[in-house]
């Protein structure tokens, strides 16, 4: 239902009033009541069926956008100016369903009864100016009744959105402390069970110890006992010297005189072996191959400073690009960007030549949107990339679309379709890769229209 203007006039307000004769169908015409001079509203029709109204009202010589319609259950108003239609219906009308379509000078309504009657005339007959009045009066009150509360129901429907909106917000934020919780309730539990490890490991090894203390104390005090015992033993010299002489046929070669020789003194022997790197025996260790992977370590050291906090946490094994690289990949995968980017930038620091680091960083980067650094990222490994070879393809296309994006992300589309077409000449079969370029194609065409 659309809200009523009356538009100025020199000779003052005017109305069209209906009477009888619309529901033959035939032409009419409509005088304003104050003008010395009739206006002629022509071929006025209405028809109609059990369920609805057919009304044609023509709008010759007037643009569609002027014309203001006002409807209520009984009252039916257009201003056209210097037009004014009104009709004072007959019986009660649905206006809420009710249709009026505006377009080729003519308006179209489609009124819908609300009770499945024929209608003898479309207006009431016998209706005076104060009834007239009266109607008007109460179908603007009905009017703004029925806006009043189509206001008040769409800003209390905005207050349950909004109610609804903050009662998901809460949940997800409940949602995600709650697993922060559970996430530090699991780190917790996972550094009392390592602790409780580290303790135990730390009592075994100090049982060890005072069992291997008690064991020393034990042998320094056999030791001397034994020293203390040795002055009363006989040597065999001086046993031999008191034995007496036997003859040949004598039963007991030996004698019972005979002393038992001291134990010997407890000592420890050093041993020292070659130093090797590798923990294999030499006998199975590969010389040559084992000497170049020293060489790169050695060279990855040099070009590593050590001096920098973020390598003095990190354990022997970790100071490896390649580690570092899959660890980063690792990271990229559960979406946590930013420690990535940090793994990427330690493997960059040991080897700067690693093309595949700086291609996983940019990507990390298109993430974060941070575009330009994905750009000097990803130009830095069509660099390494070198020479084109079919073993690279994939690598350099990813780096020309990587580029590309970031380059489309900045409104650069120019720039962008390039590397899109240098992708294309790797790989001509990529049907998505195809697809993109072919949109920003359009972009680029699409711009130089507004421009031109």
């Amino acid at each position: 239902m659309l809200g009523s203007r009356r538009a100025p006039d020199p000779e003052g307000p005017r109305s069209v009033l209906l009477h009888d004769s619309l529901a033959t169908g035939r032409p009419h015409s409509a005088r304003l009541s104050r003008s010395a001079m009739p206006v002629q509203v022509g071929e006025i029709s209405w028809q109609q069926t059990p369920a609805a109204v057919l009304l044609s009202l023509p709008l010759r010589g007037v643009c569609a956008r002027d014309a203001d319609v006002f409807c209520t259950e009984s009252y039916l108003k257009v201003n056209f100016p210097p037009f004014l239609f009104e009709a004072f219906l007959y019986a009660p009308i649905d206006d809420a369903n009710s249709k009026a379509k505006i377009g080729n000078d003519m308006i179209l309504f489609t009124l819908y009864k609300k009770e499945p009657i024929m209608w003898e005339t479309l207006c009431v007959s016998g209706v005076d100016k104060e009834m007239m009045r009266t109607i008007r009066e109460k179908s603007i009150l009905q009017a703004q009744e029925r806006a009043k509360e189509t206001t008040e129901a769409a800003a209390a429907a905005k207050r349950e959105d909004q109610r609804y909106a903050l009662s998901v917000m809460m949940k997800i934020e409940e949602e995600e402390r709650k697993k922060i919780e559970d996430m530090k309730e699991n780190e917790r539990r996972k550094a009392t069970k390592e602790l409780e490890v580290w303790k135990k490991c730390q009592r075994e090894a100090e049982e060890q110890k005072r069992i291997q203390r008690k064991e020393k104390c034990q042998q320094k005090q056999a030791k001397e006992e034994r020293e203390k015992a040795k002055p009363k033993s006989f040597t065999r010299s001086s046993a031999s010297s008191h034995r007496p002489p036997q003859g040949r046929n004598s039963e007991n070669i030996f004698s019972e005189d005979d002393s038992i020789p001291a134990p010997r003194s407890v000592g420890s022997i050093k041993i020292s072996f070659t130093p090797r790197v590798f923990p294999t025996a030499l006998r199975e260790s590969q010389v040559a191959e084992e000497e170049e992977w020293l060489c790169k370590q050695a060279e990855a050291r040099r070009a590593m400073n050590t001096d920098i906090p973020e390598f003095c946490d990190l354990k022997e094994e970790e100071k490896n690009p390649d580690w570092l690289k899959e660890k980063g990949n690792k990271l990229f995968a559960t979406e946590n960007y930013l420690a990535a980017v940090n793994a990427y930038n330690l493997a960059i620091r040991l080897s700067n030549k690693i093309p595949l680091l700086y291609l996983n960083r940019a990507a990390c980067h298109l993430k974060l949107k941070n575009l330009h650094k994905a750009i000097e990222d990803s130009s830095k490994a069509l660099e390494l990339l070198t020479p084109p070879v079919a073993d690279n393809a994939n690598a350099r296309m990813k780096a020309h679309i990587r580029r590309g994006t970031a380059f489309c992300q900045l409104e650069l589309y120019v720039e962008g379709l390039q590397d899109y077409e240098a992708a294309l000449k790797i790989d001509p079969s990529n049907t998505v890769v195809q697809n993109d370029a072919e949109k920003i194609r359009d972009i680029i065409q699409g711009t130089e229209l507004k421009s031109s």
